[in-house]
Parts: structure tokens; C-alpha cells; sequence
């Protein structure tokens, strides 16, 4: 009984303490997409700063070619908490985010999480007008696993970015 007892305090003390073993790659993958997803919806469609900071870790580091550095997590929900709160009116401009198929990469870093590597487009609408096609820009993210089983954004890098001449997106299927 009593080294029973040890062996569960030691294996509950090495989950707790240890790095969490990571799942296979196409599992990995999965998630991976998921927190993309997640991340991705709450930026650009739910304008919701709870829910961001929920998704990115506390010492997040948001690397952007064109905006330079934001570091940690409470800078970097403040920026987007105003960015949202300039997307109120009824002439606002709203965007959205599109990962160009096929570009997403995702490697495993063992004790810590994933990269996810990828390309995506930018749309932009003014109010009620036509979605318009403006930018693309590559990425690289570190997606951590946490302590608590959260997968949170920990790094990222947004890079590349390169504006295109509007053009009239076509209507999205639904």
C-alpha cells in the first residue's frame, strides 16, 4: 500500500512538473488548426477581448514586420480591445482573415508545443460595401502547451506582408 501510494505521488508530481508529451502528428496537426481557427474567429469576427486573452499566453510576443514588437499579453489584448472598439461604426471597416490552402505547416517541438507555419490573405469591407482583397503576409507561431492542457499562443511572427491592389473578392461559399 505504501509504495503504492509513492509511485502515484511521484507519477502525479512528474505530470504536474514534467513537459506534457505531445500527440501524434496528425493529431497534432488537428489542434493545431483548431487554436488557428480559434484564434482567427475571435480576432476578426468576434471582436472579443476576453476570449483573445484566453487564447494567448502571458508573456505572449506578437512579432509584425510592419508594427514591430508587442509584448506580453496584456499589451497585446489592450491594442486589440481599442482596434474593436474603432470597428463599432456603421461605416467602420471590418476584415477578414483567409489561410491560403495548402500553405499550413505544423512541426512539434518536444516540451513545449508546435510551430505553425503559414500564408494568409486579408479582406476589408467599409460598412456594408464589397469585400475587397487587400494583403497577404506569411507566418510562424509558437503554439505552447500549457501547465493547464490550454494550447495558447506564446510567439508569433507576421511577416512578409504585402499589400495588393483591392479587388472585389468573390462572394464566399457557404
Amino acid at each position: 500500500m505504501l509504495l503504492t501510494s509513492a509511485l502515484a505521488v511521484l507519477t502525479l508530481g512528474q505530470s504536474a512538473t514534467g513537459p506534457a508529451a505531445l500527440p501524434d502528428p496528425a493529431e497534432l496537426t488537428t489542434i493545431v488548426t483548431a487554436r488557428d481557427t480559434d484564434l482567427f474567429a475571435v480576432m476578426f469576427d468576434r471582436c472579443d477581448p476576453q476570449a483573445l486573452s484566453d487564447l494567448v499566453a502571458e508573456d505572449l510576443e506578437f512579432y509584425h514586420d510592419r508594427g514591430g514588437l508587442t509584448a506580453t499579453r496584456t499589451a497585446f489584448v489592450q491594442d486589440y480591445r481599442q482596434a474593436c472598439e474603432a470597428a463599432t461604426g456603421p461605416q467602420a471597416y471590418h476584415s477578414r482573415r483567409e489561410l491560403v490552402p495548402g500553405t499550413m505547416r505544423v512541426y512539434a517541438i518536444p516540451g513545449v508545443g508546435a510551430v505553425e507555419e503559414g500564408r494568409h490573405r486579408f479582406y476589408e469591407r467599409q460598412g456594408d460595401g464589397p469585400e475587397r482583397l487587400v494583403g497577404q503576409a506569411r507566418f510562424s507561431v509558437l503554439w505552447r502547451l500549457e501547465g493547464d492542457g490550454r494550447w495558447r499562443l506564446a510567439r508569433a511572427f507576421s511577416i512578409d506582408h504585402e499589400a495588393l491592389s483591392p479587388q472585389v473578392a468573390e462572394p464566399e461559399a457557404k
